[in-house]
């Protein structure tokens, strides 16, 4: 199993001690975030794409760039690029640009991802949104395999003979299908033999696992080798503690916090107690040996082989954090790494296969 730290760069004040950080501030916290993830052994980092408050996540390709700059090893990941906002070429020539940068350590994960706010600032309607998310990923995707394109699009000026540079480091770069609670999106994954990321944040276990289930399918359907399927899924958060007692105590004012906030906002409440949130949300709040446990719940109905943790204190204190991260990478990791399998592909740059060469015959 694989394992990515991921933060979607929420900013808002701390739900313990109603503090915010600068904007400056918090996008340091992210690239400390990211050096520390790189040191502890996450196979990836992961930032997210918004552009509606809370979030600052709005240009996630300049964040990684910063990322790839800083680190050596790790692989990056978008959480989500949610490309029926974006124009398809452009999105290409940022991600191109930065695969090269990276040296091949991009990997993408696209989604719709549209809160209403974000979509009226980009003029994208709850009705077109779909078909917009599919055009621009069929665009995208033909931009990074073919050196010239042509394409009858809607959303944007077709496109006949382009050519589109940088031409991709990675042949192809790797693109997961953010999914959350439509078929639209697993069904793109599907048929274009992508693998899925299921958000896994919100809700309990069922639609997430019933979602899958139906990618599963529709992979069989398009006749794709059902070896060769990789699911991702991701975590409502994280506190691993050396015994279940800390934990609890530990994220107990967090939730309570949440929960009024939740109320006050008038969003719906999916989880009335912390002890309720434990055992049926995906968060990861316990000792070393129930997160493990709970992980392989969670396996037996998704299959996943990569899981995301979040990698902001979120209400922490920044020692207890590190504690619990360093804790799940020393305790939990290993064990995960060896019970349950890495997904059917090389963790690494895409790249093309070598020219063969041919001996001269001797003389």
């Amino acid at each position: 199993m694989k394992f990515l730290a991921i933060t979607l760069i929420v900013h808002r004040p701390d739900p313990i001690t109603g503090v915010q950080k600068s904007t400056h501030d918090r996008f340091r916290e992210v690239l400390d975030s990211a050096l520390l993830a790189d040191d502890l052994g996450f196979d990836g980092f992961g930032v997210g794409e918004r552009h509606e408050r809370p979030f600052i996540s709005s240009s996630p390709t300049v964040v990684l760039s910063h990322v790839a700059a800083l680190t050596k090893r790790i692989r990056l990941f978008t959480a989500v690029t949610t490309l029926s906002l974006l124009d398809p070429v452009r999105a290409y020539e940022d991600y191109a640009t930065l695969d090269h940068l990276s040296g091949g350590r991009l990997d993408l994960i696209i989604g719709k991802g549209n809160g209403t706010a974000q979509r009226d600032l980009f003029h994208v309607t709850p009705e077109d949104q779909w078909d917009r998310n599919a055009e621009s990923y069929e665009v995208f995707r033909k931009i990074w395999r073919q050196d010239k394109v042509s394409a009858d699009t809607r959303f944007r000026p077709p496109l006949t003979d382009a050519e589109v540079w940088p031409r991709p480091y990675q042949q192809p770069v790797r693109v997961w299908h953010g999914s959350a609670t439509s078929k639209e999106s697993v069904d793109l994954a599907a048929r274009c033999g992508d693998p899925l990321f299921s958000a896994n944040v919100t809700h309990p276990i069922e639609p997430y696992a019933e979602l899958i289930r139906h990618y599963r399918e529709r992979w069989e359907y398009y006749g794709h080798d059902p070896a060769q399927i990789a699911v991702g899924a991701g975590t409502a958060g994280i506190h691993v503690a050396p015994t279940s007692q800390q934990a609890l105590a530990a994220y107990r004012p967090i939730f309570e916090s949440n929960l009024t906030f939740f109320r006050k906002a008038g969003l719906p409440i999916v989880f009335e107690t912390l002890e309720d949130f434990v055992e049926r949300s995906s968060a990861l709040i316990g000792s070393p040996q129930q997160v493990i446990d709970k992980v392989h719940r969670y396996h037996e109905q998704f299959g996943h082989t990569v899981l995301h943790l979040h990698t902001d204190a979120s209400g922490l204190t920044d020692s207890q954090h590190r504690a619990s991260l360093e804790l799940f990478q020393s305790k939990v990791a290993p064990v995960l790494r060896r019970e349950i399998p890495d997904p059917p592909f090389v963790w690494g740059p895409v790249l093309p296969a070598p020219p063969l060469t041919q001996e001269l015959p001797d003389v």
